[in-house]
């Protein structure tokens, strides 16, 4: 269900976790930034003392780097952690529009409180192996390398009211699709709750961004999530953010445990979001890594991979994906995400992060040792 599981992948290589090089966690290689590791050093003393309840400084911080007023924010321990409160939501309504392929957490949240789940296939056309069709979408057009979608265009039979909502990610998991926020913005008239995971939004500059934070005052059935775990490489502090209308926001606060957030994941986070630095230097190597790692895959034989808008690649195989990550990993000692838990996908796609230039030429030529000798 999810990437990054080193302790499994070290046992089937027979090497330690540390010999493993990731590629199937979308995390970036830059950080974590020095902010980050000088907040936790100065603030080890804090844990004597619980965190602030209300997270006043972080909320600040986040309020400041996302133009939100603070009281429209709520931090969690990872947007894992949000995400099960906005299914929570979710279930109190008729049905929920779930966009496809979809993360697997989503399916995990929606089916904790037995939330009701209706699929929407995003425009995905003959998706098997050896079609060579691959992903299809009739609006699609490539902008800056990646898939860019102006619309959202949910099945005609299905019905849009009050009753129903929707969780979808932008840009999308696993394609790598984004969505222009005006193809969000009709749903927001006529659905209950429109839930909208940016996880990967911050990898795109400012100027590229389609987020829908800004209609949140607008709209008081939207939420967005965010994750600060990915942009900055700080999965293990698991930090996530909330943006949505304060009146759902104190509704979560109550239901939740005390102190999601531990004192150095908060102070860490107040001091990333304003690293200005470290986020333009993310914006400048990204579009430059990931277009090398798309053009070496497109180079070898029987992959196809697809442009994206965020930091990893969706690719499509001739052959079983289950043979070339185990034999990669037996071989190279390098992890790639399997789409199993993507049954529209299933074996003969994977995804890849992209990292620095040296690691994804390492990719490349383990892929093409493999793949030399399945053809």
């Amino acid at each position: 269900m999810h990437g990054g599981n080193l302790a499994w992948a070290a046992t089937l290589a027979g090497c330690p976790a540390s010999a493993i090089l990731d590629f199937s966690a979308s995390i970036s290689p830059l950080g974590p930034p020095q902010s980050a590791l000088d907040a936790i050093r100065s603030h080890l003393s804090s844990l004597t003392a619980y965190p602030d309840p209300d997270y006043g400084e972080l909320r600040a911080a986040l309020g400041e780097a996302l133009n939100v007023d603070p009281d429209w924010i709520l931090p969690g321990n990872g947007s894992a952690e949000l995400l099960t409160w906005a299914a929570w939501d979710l279930s109190k309504l008729e049905a929920t529009y779930l966009v496809t392929p979809a993360f697997g957490d989503y399916w995990r949240a929606l089916k904790a409180f037995g939330a009701k789940a209706i699929e929407c296939p995003l425009g995905l056309k003959s998706l098997v192996a050896g079609s060579g069709n691959g992903l299809v979408t009739d609006d699609l057009s490539v902008s800056n390398g990646s898939l860019v979608s102006p619309s959202l265009c949910l099945p005609a039979p299905f019905t849009l009211d009050a009753d129903r909502g929707l969780l979808l990610n932008n840009p999308h998991n696993p394609t790598g699709l984004l969505f222009g926020k005006q193809a969000i913005r009709p749903y927001l008239d006529r659905l209950g709750l429109v839930v909208v995971d940016e996880a990967f939004m911050d990898f795109l500059p400012p100027e590229q961004q389609e987020s829908s934070i800004g209609a949140v005052e607008e709209f008081p059935n939207l939420v967005i999530l965010r994750s600060l775990t990915k942009f900055y490489s700080l999965p293990g502090l698991r930090l996530g953010c909330a943006i949505a209308h304060p009146d759902i926001l104190r509704r979560w606060q109550l239901q939740r445990d005390p102190w999601p957030v531990n004192a150095l994941a908060a102070a860490a986070a107040a001091a990333v979001v304003r690293d200005t630095v470290f986020e333009r230097q993310t914006w400048d190597w990204l579009p430059v890594a990931r277009q090398e790692l798309f053009e070496g895959l497109a180079n070898l034989p029987g992959l196809r991979p697809f442009p994206g808008a965020a930091n990893f690649l969706l690719v499509e195989s001739s052959m079983s994906v289950s043979w070339i990550q185990q034999s990669l990993l037996e071989q190279q000692r390098i992890l790639i995400r399997d789409c199993l838990s993507f049954p529209e996908l299933g074996d003969r796609f994977f995804r890849v992060a992209v990292r620095d230039s040296a690691d994804n030429l390492r990719l490349i030529a383990g892929l093409k040792s493999i793949l030399d000798l399945g053809f």
